[in-house]
């Protein structure tokens, strides 16, 4: 028997955090009373008009929102069928989405009292927008990121070192996002007196998954603003990549209850999804808990996560953000894959037609857009969150297209 349907598809996490079966909790003992320390901070920040008010100001004045909403013509013309929009959140300040939570949170540190910052990051955007935020609020940046993404993302490397934040390559495991996100729990536990760990996507222990996803929502709020204005009605579809799934849950959340609109969620294929080198954690992976957080995830038969693998560093993590595993059990959102062959014509496609070089990330969203545009009528709307800027993936690409530079 199916289980009955949500009355809203927004109502999400509970008292525990939790999303369905979803979400939690699960972190050391130490960490506890900061965690819960984060989500009362939280709670008062979110009604406090002052907060909010500082936060609108640095996107409006600092960032640059809102993000035009893009009429991609000579790709819809070019792929037939359904009229393509980007929503350029590309073109904030440092290049991608992670600015837009970036600020909320490091206002909420300081608004704790916290005096020092750390990170995880895999492509680099989080953490070039994490030492953005704490070289502009003068406060000290630590950022973890895999040894394996600090050799494929120098230019983001360089940034942040530039900004004045340390970058530490973590070497254990696959030397990537995963790993880097332990590394940045160990520092937490041993600093929770004096740190604050700003998490970049919508997953990790209650209440992140649901902040994180707060902030970014700023992404679909200003596209139903902006399609309303363009063509007098809602989307019809939106798609989205999804690695830890922040830039599409920003997109999503403000329409889950609109019925007339589609979501798709991109996942990385990397080689494949019926091979064992990919990122495809909804397709191929089952329920489990990691990194604080209940989720699917990429496991073998005795429960050991396996590595992920995609050509783009921000979606190689081997989960997924708690939320998004309950709206794919709940068939609200559909999730598909695109593979790294599949992710390069897209990134080659779109610089050539419409003058824009897109990160590797969203690049898979537009292999999707690509299969997907010229199967529906030319009145279907396609909003696709152009999340960030391809120049930190011009190194990556030109090796794999055989350029030397």
């Amino acid at each position: 028997m199916n289980k009955p349907l949500p009355n809203t598809f927004r109502q999400g996490p509970d008292a525990r955090g939790r999303f369905g079966q979803f979400g939690g909790r699960f972190v050391a003992e130490t960490l506890m009373p900061l965690i819960l320390e984060v989500e009362r901070a939280y709670d008062e920040a979110k009604r406090d008009p002052s907060f909010m008010a500082e936060w609108r100001r640095l996107l409006t004045h600092y960032v640059g929102r809102p993000s035009p909403l893009w009429y991609a013509e000579r790709l819809t013309k070019h792929l037939g069928g359904a009229k393509v929009y980007f929503k350029r959140d590309e073109l904030n300040h440092t290049g991608a989405h992670k600015i837009n939570a970036v600020l909320g949170q490091i206002l909420l540190a300081k608004k704790m009292g916290k005096t020092r910052i750390i990170a995880e990051t895999g492509a680099g955007q989080h953490g070039v927008a994490t030492a953005t935020a704490c070289a502009l609020m003068d406060l000290p940046c630590t950022v973890f990121m895999g040894a394996t993404d600090v050799e494929r993302q120098q230019p983001n490397v360089f940034r942040m070192k530039l900004l004045g934040a340390e970058v530490v390559p973590v070497t254990s495991g696959a030397a990537t996002l995963k790993d880097a996100m332990n590394e940045g729990l160990r520092d937490w536990v041993a600093n929770v007196h004096d740190t604050y760990y700003c998490i970049g996507t919508v997953a990790g222990p209650h209440p992140y998954p649901m902040m994180v996803r707060d902030f970014q929502s700023v992404i679909g709020e200003e596209t139903r603003e902006q399609m309303m204005a363009a063509e007098g009605r809602l989307p019809d579809i939106l798609v989205a990549a999804i690695g830890g799934g922040s830039n599409a849950m920003g997109l999503f959340y403000p329409f889950l209850d609109d019925a007339s609109v589609a979501m798709r969620g991109v996942e990385a294929a990397g080689h494949g999804i019926d091979t064992d080198q990919h990122a495809a954690s909804l397709s191929k992976g089952r329920p489990g808990v990691l990194h604080g957080n209940r989720t699917y995830l990429l496991q073998d038969e005795y429960g050991q996560i396996l590595e992920a693998h995609s050509i783009s560093a921000g979606l190689d993590y081997p989960g997924i953000g708690p939320e998004h595993s309950w709206l794919h059990e709940l068939g609200r959102v559909q999730y598909v894959s695109a593979t790294d062959t599949e992710a390069l014509d897209a990134f080659q496609l779109c610089s050539r037609l419409e003058g824009i070089i897109p990160a590797l990330e969203p690049a898979h969203a537009l292999a999707h857009v690509m299969q997907l545009a010229p199967t529906l009528p030319p009145e279907t709307l396609i909003v696709m969150n152009m999340c960030g800027r391809g120049d930190k993936d011009i190194f990556t690409v030109a090796k794999h297209l055989g350029v030397s530079m």
